[in-house]
Parts: C-alpha cells; sequence; structure tokens
C-alpha cells in the first residue's frame, strides 16, 4: 500500500477531489499554505494499493497543471519610486507536488 500526498492549488482542489472520487479514490484534504509564493493551496491525502498509483497520478495530472504567475518584485528602499519600476517577472507555479510514500500499516476503524 501507498500513500500518495499531492500538494495542489486550491483552484484545482474541487474538481480533483470530485475526478477521484469518480475513479473510486478516497482522499482526505487539509488546507496549507506554500512557502515560496505564500499563497493557500491544498493537501490532498489518499492511500491506494501499490498497482492503482500509476492511475491516481494520471487523475492528479489530468486536474492540475502548470501555471504561469506574474509577480511584482520588491522595490528596493532609499530612492524615490520614479527611479527604479522593477520588471514584473512571469514564473511557471507548479500544478501538482505529489509524494508517494510506502505505507507500513493502514487501520481502518
Amino acid at each position: 500500500m501507498k500513500l500518495v500526498i499531492a500538494v495542489v492549488q486550491d483552484s484545482n482542489a474541487p474538481s480533483l477531489l470530485e475526478n477521484l472520487v469518480e475513479h473510486g479514490f478516497r482522499a482526505t484534504k487539509l488546507a496549507s499554505t506554500g512557502g515560496f509564493l505564500k499563497r493557500g493551496n491544498t493537501t490532498i491525502f489518499a492511500g491506494v494499493e501499490n498497482e492503482k498509483v500509476p492511475e491516481i497520478i494520471k487523475v492528479i495530472k489530468e486536474k492540475c497543471c502548470i501555471t504561469q504567475q506574474v509577480l511584482t518584485p520588491a522595490i528596493s528602499p532609499g530612492g524615490p519610486i520614479e527611479a527604479y519600476l522593477p520588471p514584473l517577472i512571469d514564473i511557471p507555479v507548479s500544478g501538482a507536488n505529489v509524494f508517494v510514500i510506502d505505507v507500513e500499516q493502514y487501520i481502518k476503524v
């Protein structure tokens, strides 16, 4: 058995959870916050049989894709704002970060 942990963008979480249920996966969701962009995201936990890992990864890939996000860098102190306006930065934001972990024991009570 494996524990699949998927950290996804908040905007993708509802459709991902719906799709996981449609494919017979049970999942638990937790609200979380990313360290890099300091934005909300959702962490989804799902216990799956070893042979189902490729299928759940496929479902996650279908609903979570890389997006582009525009950031405004901080303006350095010490001068008038007109003197230096930093350019906008366009960065890719991951659709999902997925961890697959071996589970020694699973108990459903």
